[in-house]
């Protein structure tokens, strides 16, 4: 494949860089928005307990099958024009859930969030846009500059969610979904202000090794097994704990604030997690964002106060940020540039399709089993990881890997 042309000054990749991480801020925001309201919206709407957070789940099956369009889109079509589309099919799906809820429409929810997650599954992908646009050497610092644009999402993602309750009299949740129309048309003003390097104008002859030769390199199994722990299991707790508040009778403000200080969590470390990254490498890294959601586990373990509910969620988004990011900065050392749609697709994919899994089972789980098993279970989960984690860095890189990891 022909490479993309590189050929902007060194101010004009650091805008980009900035104008991603803001885009990527609205973005969280409105994920944020709707982890908020979502499971909670589920609870009056479906019709049975174990559809409580189907809606959820449908956001994230909508990411995953986003995953690998997105990718072989923006391939062809560049980045900003990929991120726009992604932002227009956000704004169909934000129309459809205010409508679902005017009309106690249960599935057309359903039908709003799915799109909302082919939306989201176009923007997981800024993170990516940013690694292109910034000089050499300056990747892990750009995937966390984009990242730490979610510290303002944890700004307005719960306080959104509280202060639009009133904006629509009729349908308390609605005022959440005119918000996210906001979020999606300024994302698309700031996109119109970036400049990516242009996509390959021909493929060639040589496309590169196979993605099961891609697949099998301890670096991107290593990424894979670090990408899907950590979103799955921060996935599953986090949207859960809204139901497990609500349950012991905490104020639906009480859950927004606890959101927030989780959001917080996982963001504000990402302005320092490429710089330990790249101080200790990618495994350690990991290795510590594991560490931390065992302690998560422990204090949700120990009682169900604000309290208790506030500090686990706050070890678990630092412990989600320690290991989504050494992830997202590992796999860059997975492939060759004609190999990068398809191993970032592969990626993709499969830590969604787990994410999406956990988001069915989130409300089942939290309604059956009960708050503290759930707890219990995702302990051995994170345990596993590590080791696995720890083996496959004792695997020696293929001869023809494109770099060596640290």
């Amino acid at each position: 494949m022909k490479a993309p042309t590189t050929d902007l000054p060194v101010s004009a990749f650091n805008r980009n860089v900035v104008l991603l991480s803001l885009c990527q801020a609205l973005l969280n925001t409105g994920t944020i928005l709707l982890v908020s309201v979502n499971a909670l919206i589920g609870r009056e709407l479906a019709p049975s307990v174990a559809l409580i957070t189907l809606p959820m789940a449908l956001q994230f099956l909508g990411l995953m099958t986003a995953t690998i369009p997105a990718s072989l889109i923006m391939q062809r079509i560049g980045r900003r024009n990929g991120f726009v589309l992604g932002n227009l099919v956000g704004l169909g799906g934000a129309l459809c859930c205010i409508a679902a809820l005017e009309w106690s429409h249960f599935t057309l929810f359903c039908t709003g969030t799915f799109l909302l997650g082919i939306g989201i599954g176009f923007g997981m992908l800024y993170r990516f846009a940013a690694v292109e646009a910034a000089p050499e050497g300056q990747h892990s610092h750009a995937i966390s500059l984009v990242m730490a644009g979610g510290v303002i999402a944890a700004v307005l993602g719960p306080n959104l969610a509280i202060f639009s309750r009133g904006w629509v009299g009729s349908t308390p949740f609605s005022g959440a979904f005119v918000g996210l129309l906001g979020l999606y048309g300024l994302a698309l003003v700031l996109l119109s202000r970036v400049r990516l390097p242009q996509p390959a104008s021909h493929l060639s002859a040589d496309r590169g090794r196979s993605l099961r030769h891609i697949a099998l390199q301890p670096v991107f199994l290593i990424s894979v097994v670090a990408g899907v722990t950590s979103y799955t299991v921060m996935n599953l707790l986090m949207t859960a704990t809204p139901l497990a508040m609500d349950r012991c009778g905490f104020a639906f403000d009480d859950a927004a604030h606890v959101i927030q200080w989780h959001v917080l969590g996982m963001f504000v470390p990402a302005f320092f997690t490429g710089r330990l990254v790249d101080r200790f490498g990618a495994p350690p890294i990991m290795l510590a964002g594991g560490a931390l959601m065992l302690l998560c586990i422990f204090v949700n373990l120990q009682g169900q106060s604000e309290w208790h509910f506030w500090l686990a969620l706050v070890l678990l988004g630092i412990g989600w940020c320690f290991m989504f990011v050494s992830a997202t900065s590992y796999l860059t050392r997975a492939y060759r540039p004609e190999e990068k749609a398809r191993t970032q697709a592969a990626n993709e994919f499969l830590v969604f399709s787990c994410v999406s899994l956990s988001a069915l089972l989130a409300g089942w789980l939290e309604a059956t089993v009960g708050w503290l098993n759930m707890n219990w279970l995702m302990l051995p989960v994170v345990l596993f990881a590590m080791l696995l984690v720890v083996a496959l860095t004792q695997w020696p890189a293929p001869e023809d890997a494109p770099g060596q990891p640290t």
